[in-house]
C-alpha cells in the first residue's frame, strides 16, 4: 500500500495525464500522426498503448486501472476518455467505458446520477 505523501504524488500523476487525454480528444476529429503519438505516449503512463486498449478484455483493463492505484473518480475520467475517444473513426471502446462505469457503480457502493446516467446512455446507444 502506498503512504500517503506517494499516494498524493500518485493521484496527481494520474489526474495530469487524465486531463491530457481528455484535451487530445476533445475535438471529435480524424486523429493525424502526431495526434496518435501524442495519445499513445499519455497511455504509456498506464502501460497501454492504442492496440493494448483495443485488445485488453474489460475485466484486464478494470484490473489494469485498479493496480494502478486509480481511484473511482480517475476511473469515471479514463471512461470519459474512452468515450470521447471512440467518437474518432475505427475506434470503439464504448463497451470498455460501460464496463467502467458499471464497476464504479457496483463496486464504490455509492449510488450516482451521473454515473448511473452513464450507463443508460451507453445501453441506449448499444440497443439503437
Amino acid at each position: 500500500m502506498l503512504n500517503k505523501g506517494l499516494r498524493d504524488e500518485e493521484k496527481i500523476r494520474i489526474d495530469n495525464v487524465l486531463k491530457t487525454l481528455r484535451t487530445l480528444v476533445f475535438v471529435p476529429q480524424p486523429l493525424n500522426n502526431l495526434d496518435k503519438t501524442n495519445i499513445e505516449n499519455q497511455l504509456k503512463e498506464f502501460a497501454l498503448n492504442i492496440e493494448t486498449l483495443v485488445d485488453h478484455s474489460n475485466e484486464d483493463l478494470i484490473d489494469l486501472l485498479i493496480r494502478l492505484h486509480f481511484d473511482w473518480e480517475q476511473l469515471e475520467l479514463f471512461a470519459d476518455f474512452l468515450m470521447d475517444f471512440s467518437k474518432v473513426k475505427n475506434y470503439n471502446f464504448e463497451s470498455k467505458a460501460l464496463a467502467l462505469y458499471q464497476y464504479i457503480q457496483t463496486e464504490s457502493k455509492v449510488f450516482s446520477f451521473g454515473i448511473n446516467y452513464k450507463i443508460a446512455s451507453l445501453k441506449n446507444i448499444n440497443t439503437k
